[in-house]
């Protein structure tokens, strides 16, 4: 079933101990429909400047990924993030951010991207969310992110905004902050009760926590002899994870929620994260197969069975 992926489009710079490199396609919705494509047909809304390079609109094709919803403006420059990471990888610190056309992105869905039964929103405003949300006449299933500036400055929106999702992607601290409790077990049970039906909580390159109302899960990372760049690798997560169950019709609204099925995606959407970092960028996806993922995907059972 059809995914919708709305979010940023863009290019980056990034350092890391492996090497720099000043200017590489990028941004949220990017990464989240790359690694969705090989589960699932993806629909991406964003908007891009004029400098957009043809080769990367190409890339996002030839992935069988809708581009109708890419908004191309005329005399404008596509979002531009420029950062560093530090020796171990685990902080990094932004250099620069230049928003650009991404400064007036008001998301505006084709007709027929609205009847799409999954929906994902990468890190915007959480009102520019609730109005994605409220153009789609079919959706089943909607999911998202946030971070600690919307959590902060525009609570309220956001809480509004969380009613309606059945999935939450956050990061620990995320979710002491939007919970008021530094317990994450207490922390996830408040976050429940604001409107998701899921919360996955990433923990890095520690792996990440699947709670629902009734159960959770604990993955671990997967292990990578180098790592060479993070940048992106929990989109990658939250696009494997996505798009795993809209591949498989999994429908929370409907009652179809078989709690086998989200661990699956957990390790699905932890095997996309780790290929990401295996290059820089998105360049790992230029050749990754699904017979690699498969491979991963069982690597990740033999060492977690018990």
């Amino acid at each position: 079933m059809s995914l919708v992926v709305v979010g940023s489009v863009a290019y980056d710079g990034v350092e890391t101990p492996h090497g720099k490199i000043d200017r590489m396609l990028g941004g949220a919705a990017t990464y989240i429909a790359l690694a969705a494509s090989y589960f699932t047909p993806v629909k991406i809304v964003a908007v891009v400047g004029d400098d957009f390079a043809q080769e990367d609109m190409d890339l996002l094709t030839s992935r069988d990924i809708d581009v109708e919803g890419v908004e191309r403006v005329a005399g404008g420059k596509t979002f531009f993030w420029a950062g560093v990471y530090s020796a171990d990888m685990n902080d990094r610190t932004t250099l620069r951010t230049d928003l650009n056309v991404f400064a007036d992105f008001n998301p505006k869905l084709p007709e027929g991207y609205r009847s799409s039964p999954f929906l994902l929103l990468g890190n915007i405003q959480p009102a520019l969310q609730r109005g994605v949300r409220g153009q789609m006449n079919g959706v089943k299933f909607t999911g998202g992110d946030t971070m600690n500036y919307w959590i902060n400055d525009f609570r309220g929106e956001l809480l509004e905004t969380l009613k309606d999702w059945d999935f939450l992607l956050i990061n620990d601290s995320e979710a002491r902050l939007l919970s008021g409790e530094h317990n994450l077990r207490r922390a996830t049970a408040k976050i429940l009760e604001m409107g998701p039906k899921i919360l996955v909580v990433k923990r890095g390159e520690y792996g990440a926590v699947l709670f629902t109302r009734d159960c959770h899960f604990m993955a671990p990372g997967y292990l990578l002899e180098d790592v060479f760049d993070p940048t992106g690798a929990g989109d990658c997560f939250a696009g494997g994870f996505m798009g795993y169950l809209a591949g498989r019709g999994i429908e929370p609204q409907s009652g179809n929620m078989d709690f086998s099925e989200l661990r699956k995606a957990v390790i699905y959407g932890s095997v996309m994260g780790s290929f990401c970092c295996e290059k820089f960028g998105v360049d790992r996806f230029r050749t990754l197969t699904r017979e690699e993922i498969e491979a991963r995907y069982q690597e990740f059972k033999s060492c977690t069975a018990f």
